[in-house]
């Protein structure tokens, strides 16, 4: 392997476990060979600037924006690909599966008949929870203001005399 691809690798491994916090899923998805991918994950982990890579990264994705999108891509996002792969006569290559956009799926299994099902995420619940999202942001930045009011600098009042 040149030092490219190890390098790919490894940039691809903390991003994967920054996302999913697995050690052997985040090798396996970066592409280190699954019988490997344990101590692979863990030479990685090992070292300190990898891991302060993945802490910067686990902050930015701890950003509200990030949540928000998730839930407009839910509310919003085509399900074009779950009704091609339900319909579909034969299951396709891994590299076409591996190329769909099943983000809005929840759930995919075979029932009983050789039939498939689909489940696809809720989008009124996406709706709700991105409504509940915006409004507590708003309570915070109004908590924000009025303190930043209240403990701003400002002129001295003058004392009311009785």
């Amino acid at each position: 392997m040149s030092s490219n691809d190890a390098r790919a690798k490894r940039s691809a491994f903390r991003s994967y476990y920054a996302l999913l916090g697995d050690v052997t899923e985040a090798a396996v998805r970066a592409g280190f060979p699954r019988e490997t991918a344990l101590a692979d994950g863990a030479a990685c982990l090992a070292s300190r600037p990898c891991r302060e890579k993945i802490e910067s990264m686990r902050e930015a994705l701890a950003d509200p924006d990030i949540v928000s999108a998730g839930l407009r891509r839910l509310a919003f996002g085509s399900c074009t690909d779950a009704v091609y792969l339900v319909f579909c006569d034969e299951l396709p290559p891994p590299s076409v599966i591996e190329g769909l956009d099943l983000y809005n799926v929840s759930e995919i299994k075979r029932v009983k008949g050789g039939g498939v099902e689909v489940k696809l995420f809720d989008r009124l619940k996406a709706l709700e929870k991105l409504f509940e999202l915006g409004t507590a942001f708003s309570e915070r930045n109004k908590a924000e203001s009025l303190l930043e009011a209240l403990t701003a600098p400002g002129e001295e009042c003058e004392p009311i005399d009785s």
